[in-house]
């Protein structure tokens, strides 16, 4: 069986090629830049583009499982080649697919829907890797800056979604279905802040911006208005779901979400001074 995962050179496709590769399963990463992915040894790097299609057929080849990411790299556009990917895919044999979902329908996801294949729909909430925006102004300062303080979320380690979508690509049972996944806890930004400070043994500040702050601060990053109105619309008022604890990691996986409080613990480096 050979597994091909799209996207793993990111955050949550490096884990899944590393728990598929700990499974024992033979696992194609599709990548644009093969000489400066850094995978672990084992894995069988390739050369493709989904922007692209006509790259995948070589990856495609001998293919059983998929894991699929939907956005575009520049940008984080949704990708419109899901028709012609799905195509591929499905010509080349390939039985199940897992998807890492945003809650949109875009293309990918509406090919993959309609299509034969086993498809298994992965819809995180806030990422703790998030946090490490942060990471620089606590170094720096010892100064958290950030709108909405009272927000709360159930955010996800980037290791549990590859958990899932691992069971999802080597497991029965998990056809058709969308896994909406969290952590373990609901915490606000007060909360990831105390957490953060107490793991690294030092006194951190939170200043929070008020909105118009916080625009200003996005649109000097270079961030389109479009991308601010939505981000700062979405902590104002977050969806239900991105702050209710789901028991779908372990459910899945038969083991516990991991905490916010695990996630910096393995992260410290990011946070210390060691200057």
């Amino acid at each position: 069986m050979t597994i091909l995962v799209t996207g793993a050179t990111g955050n949550v496709g490096r884990h899944i090629v590393s728990q598929l590769l700990e499974a024992g399963q033979h696992v194609r990463a599709l990548t644009r830049n093969p000489s400066s992915a850094k995978l672990p040894e084992g894995v069988e790097v390739v050369y493709g583009d989904l922007t692209e299609p006509k790259t995948l057929a070589p990856a495609l080849n001998g293919v059983t499982g998929i894991h699929l990411i939907t956005f575009n790299s520049d940008g984080y556009t949704p990708l419109q080649t899901g028709p012609e990917i799905v195509e591929l895919a499905q010509e080349a044999g390939v039985r199940r697919v897992s998807v890492l979902w945003n809650g949109e329908n875009g293309p990918v996801e509406k090919a993959v829907e309609a299509s034969n294949l086993e498809w298994t729909f992965l819809q995180p909430v806030e990422f703790m890797s998030n946090a490490l925006g942060w990471a620089e102004s606590i170094r720096m300062e010892g100064i958290v800056r950030d709108p909405y303080g009272n927000t709360p979320s159930a955010m996800i380690h980037v290791a549990d979604i590859a958990d899932v979508a691992a069971a999802a690509l080597t497991g029965d049972g998990h056809a058709g279905k969308t896994y909406t996944l969290t952590g373990p806890e609901v915490l606000t930004v007060f909360d990831k802040v105390r957490i953060i400070s107490a793991t690294i043994g030092r006194d951190i500040q939170f200043i929070e911006l008020s909105e118009d702050q916080a625009r200003e601060r996005m649109k000097e990053q270079g961030a389109p208005e479009d991308a601010i109105d939505f981000v700062l619309g979405w902590y104002a008022n977050p969806p239900k779901s991105a702050y209710t604890v789901a028991p779908t990691v372990e459910q899945v996986t038969g083991r516990p979400a991991r905490t916010f409080a695990q996630w910096v613990s393995e992260n410290v480096k990011y946070f210390k001074n060691h200057n």
